[in-house]
C-alpha cells in the first residue's frame, strides 16, 4: 500500500515536472520572440538615426549661389557670372560631366571657392507651365461648325505647311509664320485652333495674353522667352495666345511705368516671331476681338501674315451647330433644327451650345428623358436675353 501510495506520488511529481517544463519551454519562445524583434527595432532605429544624422549634415552645409556659365577654359576651368553680379574663372567640380557644361547652362557655385559644384536644369516659370497643354486636343473638325470657308484659310496656312512642306517648296513660296483670328466673343476662335492642332498632330500651347503681363520690369518678356521655349521643345507646337490685345495693344508716347513694361513685353514677342522660319514646326496662332486696338507692328507681313474674320454663323452655319450640339441629345423627332436656326439670327456659336444644355436642364426639371421643340425656345429665350443684357434690374429696394 505504501509503494502503491509512492508510486501516485512520483506520477505527479513527473506530471508537475512536465508541465513545468512545457511552461519554460513557452517562456523560451516568448523570449526568443521578443529578442528578434528587439533586435529588428534596434536595426530600424539605426538606419533611422544614420538617416537623421544624413539629413542633419545636409541641412547644416552651406548653400550655393546660383550662377550662369560664361565661357569654357582648358584645364577644367570655366567663367561665370554669379548672382552677385562680376564675372570668375573658377574650377568645375570632377564629378560633372564635361558634356554637360554648355555656354549659358545654370549652374550652382561654392560660396567660398566659387567653384562650379553641379549644373542646373533650365527653369521654365509655373505660369508657362501652367499653360494649356494638350498633347493632341480630342476636338476635330467635325465638331467645328458653320465656319467652313475660315477653316479652309486656317488649314492652308498651319495644317498644310506641317504635314505638306513639299507643297509650298514646288510653287516656292513661303507659309505664313502667323495666323490671328479676329471675331466676336463665343464664335468658336478656340475650338478652330485645337481642331487644326488635332489634325496635325501637334502639342497644343494656349496663353490668355494677359498672363504675359507681370509686375516685375522684365519679368514679361522672360515670360514670352520661355514660351517659345517650351514650344520648341515639344514641337510640332502650335502656340494659341488668347485675347492678344491684352499684351498687343499700340504703343503710346505718353505711357506709365504699367504700360512701358507691356511694351517690352510685347516688343519680345515681336522679336520672337522674327526669329524662326516659316517652315518651322512651330506655328503661332492669336484670338481677339479688338483688333482695332493692336499694333500695327503685330499685324505687319512676317508676323500675323494672315488675318481670318470669323463673324457670327449665318443660316446654314447655326444649322449645323445645331446639329452638332445635338447629336449626342436625346430628342423628339418633332424638333425642328431648321425652324430653331432660324429663330437664332444673330447668336454665335456658343450661344448655340447654351441653349441645348438649357434645354436639356429643362427636361430635366420636368421629369423627362426627352427633349422637346418647347424646351429649345424656352431656353432660346432664356438665352438670348441674358446675352443681350436683358436681365431684369436689381430692385431699387433691395440694397436700401
Amino acid at each position: 500500500m505504501e509503494e502503491e501510495t509512492r508510486i501516485d506520488e512520483l506520477k505527479t511529481k513527473i506530471i508537475t515536472l512536465e508541465e513545468r517544463n512545457v511552461r519554460l519551454m513557452e517562456d523560451l519562445q516568448n523570449v526568443e520572440n521578443e529578442k528578434r524583434y528587439s533586435e529588428g527595432e534596434n536595426f530600424r532605429l539605426q538606419k533611422e538615426l544614420s538617416r537623421i544624422r544624413s539629413e542633419n549634415e545636409r541641412l547644416k552645409s552651406p548653400p550655393l549661389i546660383i550662377g550662369s556659365l560664361r565661357d569654357i577654359l582648358p584645364d577644367n576651368r570655366v567663367i561665370v557670372k554669379s548672382s552677385t553680379g562680376p564675372d570668375f574663372v573658377v574650377s568645375v567640380s570632377e564629378y560633372i560631366s564635361p558634356s554637360e557644361l554648355i555656354p549659358g547652362a545654370r549652374v550652382s557655385l561654392n560660396k567660398q571657392s566659387l567653384a562650379v559644384m553641379s549644373v542646373l536644369p533650365a527653369p521654365l516659370d509655373p505660369v508657362v507651365t501652367g499653360a494649356e497643354i494638350i498633347d493632341k486636343p480630342d476636338i476635330t473638325y467635325a465638331d467645328v461648325g458653320g465656319l467652313s470657308q475660315q477653316m479652309l484659310e486656317l488649314r492652308e496656312a498651319v495644317e498644310d505647311p506641317l504635314l505638306r512642306p513639299e507643297l509650298y517648296a514646288k510653287v516656292g513660296v513661303e507659309p505664313p509664320k502667323g495666323v490671328l483670328l479676329v471675331g466676336p466673343p463665343g464664335t468658336g476662335k478656340t475650338m478652330m485652333a485645337k481642331a487644326v492642332a488635332n489634325a496635325t498632330q501637334a502639342t497644343f500651347i494656349r496663353l490668355v495674353g494677359s498672363e504675359l503681363v507681370q509686375k516685375y520690369i522684365g519679368e514679361g518678356a522672360r515670360l514670352v522667352r520661355e514660351l517659345f521655349d517650351l514650344a520648341k521643345e515639344k514641337a510640332p507646337s502650335i502656340i494659341f495666345i488668347d485675347e492678344l490685345d491684352s499684351v498687343g495693344a499700340k504703343r503710346m508716347d505718353v505711357a506709365t511705368s504699367g504700360d512701358r513694361e507691356v511694351q517690352r513685353t510685347l516688343m519680345q514677342l515681336l522679336s520672337e516671331l522674327d526669329g524662326f522660319t516659316p517652315m518651322s514646326d512651330i506655328k503661332i496662332i492669336g484670338a481677339t476681338n479688338r483688333p482695332d486696338i493692336l499694333d500695327d507692328a503685330l499685324l505687319r507681313p512676317g508676323r500675323f501674315d494672315r488675318i481670318i474674320d470669323i463673324g457670327l454663323p449665318d443660316l446654314d452655319g447655326r444649322i449645323q451647330i445645331f446639329g452638332i450640339h445635338s447629336k449626342k441629345m436625346n430628342v423628339d423627332p418633332d424638333v425642328n433644327i431648321r425652324k430653331l436656326a432660324e429663330a437664332t439670327e444673330g447668336t454665335s456659336g456658343a450661344e448655340i451650345k447654351s441653349i441645348c444644355t438649357e434645354a436639356g436642364m429643362l427636361a430635366i426639371r420636368d421629369g423627362r428623358d426627352m427633349i422637346t421643340m418647347d424646351d429649345f425656345m424656352s431656353a432660346k429665350i432664356k438665352v438670348m436675353e441674358a446675352g443681350r443684357g436683358k436681365v431684369k434690374s436689381v430692385p431699387a429696394y433691395m440694397f436700401g
